[in-house]
């Protein structure tokens, strides 16, 4: 079997165990695919030292919970110094690219999601569970936390303003709580400053299901932008995201890669891994144009020559 196929076969067997409300047809009734914070299986931190508290079975769990149990379950037997993140990453090759998956209740809630992917869920979800494996905490409820805790600023969910929107603004937040780092040295390979400016979301408010419901959440996301915008960061631009020395020793295998673009209004145009293959720095990522996560064929560096609005890279570690 493919290694590939791994969530695929996962999630299927999921399906048959897990027993859903309605059978009523004969067709095979679909995989539920996310929670949300308040779902009937949700774990709270609360529960971790409740003697009262049961762990529901198997037979009750969905899905996407068992899928992840089950990823967390199978680290737990890799050794130490394994790369997780693109152990993580590798496990959801093949899954398919899905946009939007996070805006899906009127009430901003938890949501996880390991069917479908775009490119920030395909890192969130890794980084919640490489956080788990260096933590050694290989439960669900650590997953659910470490995600909240990424996901939404201080951890705490207060409604849609509350989730970190743009990639500059989720670096600052994460690294500040020590979860990640961002690489800006040796120079070179990082030449380049970026000088983030970011307006898209308040200047395009119709673009967003949750702002076109609530006209009231512009002025926070306003905020959001204004807090970042005008800082500076070091990057490598693309004409340098080459197979040298500089670079291997810049970049490492699992390092969250930040596309930085010109496009106006925008920091970051797209998200993946960094897996190193001999011809060069390749990227893991839930892909648009592949419509499903993918470890890119072509070199980084010839990925970005055929984008003429991205600019180059920022680079992200996990910390262990």
């Amino acid at each position: 079997m493919k290694h590939s196929s791994h969530i695929a076969l996962l999630l299927a067997i999921c399906t048959l165990i897990w027993p859903l409300q309605s059978c009523a047809n004969s067709s095979a009734p679909k995989t539920e695919a996310s929670s949300s914070e308040n779902s009937e299986y949700s774990d709270n931190a609360e529960y971790a030292d409740n003697a009262e508290y049961a762990e529901p079975s198997d037979a009750k769990k969905p899905a996407y919970r068992i899928a992840i149990e089950a990823f967390l379950r199978d680290a737990k037997q890799q050794p130490a110094k394994s790369n997780f993140p693109l152990y993580f990453a590798r496990k959801f090759l093949d899954v398919p690219y899905v946009a939007h998956t996070l805006e899906v209740n009127d009430d901003e809630q938890l949501v996880i999601n390991v069917e479908e992917l775009d490119c920030s869920t395909l890192v969130e979800t890794v980084t919640a569970l490489t956080l788990c494996a260096y933590r050694k905490e290989f439960t669900y409820a650590a997953y659910q936390n470490a995600l909240r805790n990424m996901r939404y600023r201080d951890g705490v969910i207060n409604g849609y303003p509350s989730r970190i929107h743009y990639f500059t603004d989720w670096i600052m937040s994460n690294q500040q709580a020590g979860i990640v780092s961002e690489i800006q040295q040796p120079n070179p390979p990082f030449t380049a400053v970026q000088t983030v400016k970011v307006s898209y979301m308040s200047e395009h408010p119709q673009s967003y299901k949750a702002m076109k419901a609530h006209p009231e959440y512009v002025a926070e996301i306003q905020e959001m932008e204004q807090r970042i915008t005008g800082l500076k960061f070091r990057f490598i631009p693309k004409s340098e995201v080459k197979n040298i020395a500089a670079v291997r020793e810049a970049v490492h295998d699992g390092d969250i890669i930040a596309i930085t673009c010109n496009k106006p209004g925008l920091d970051i145009a797209h998200l993946g891994f960094a897996v190193w293959h001999k011809d060069g720095l390749h990227l893991l990522n839930a892909s648009q144009l592949h419509k499903k996560v993918v470890e890119e064929p072509m070199t980084l560096y010839q990925y970005l020559q055929k984008h003429p609005s991205h600019t180059g890279i920022r680079i992200i570690r996990i910390n262990h």
